[in-house]
């Protein structure tokens, strides 16, 4: 019904850029929220930002000042700029959405199947 997929990843090397997005499909009658996670080998997953609240972006202590996400509505993506990366960064980073689906109405929670970011020292 509904899919998010993830794109962006890559290595790069510690202080150096990576931009990745998130793109909602499906049967999609809005979108409540759509947040990054990360998950690092052998360690939970954590909420990385957020737009729960509809206003600015909420964001992990660990990467104010250095990630950026950023939305397009039109397109049902979202973003997440991140800059001045260090390895402790490097994780499996998922879209995760709460959807309003046209077909029942109800919201639902849909996960990305992932995207890695390796940031090598």
């Amino acid at each position: 019904q509904v899919q998010l997929v993830e794109s962006g990843g890559g290595l790069v090397q510690a202080g150096e850029s990576l931009r990745l997005s998130c793109a909602a499909s499906g049967t999609i009658f809005s979108i409540r929220q759509m947040d990054w996670y990360r998950q690092a080998p052998e360690k939970t997953r954590e909420l990385v930002a957020t737009s729960l609240g509809g206003g600015k972006p909420n964001y992990a202590d660990s990467v104010k000042g250095r990630f950026t996400m950023s939305s397009d509505n039109a397109k049902n993506t979202v973003y997440l700029q991140m800059n001045s990366l260090k390895p402790e960064d490097t994780a499996v980073y998922y879209c995760y959405a709460i959807v309003k689906v046209t077909s029942t109405g109800r919201f639902e929670g849909y996960w990305g199947q992932g995207t890695q970011v390796t940031v090598s020292s």
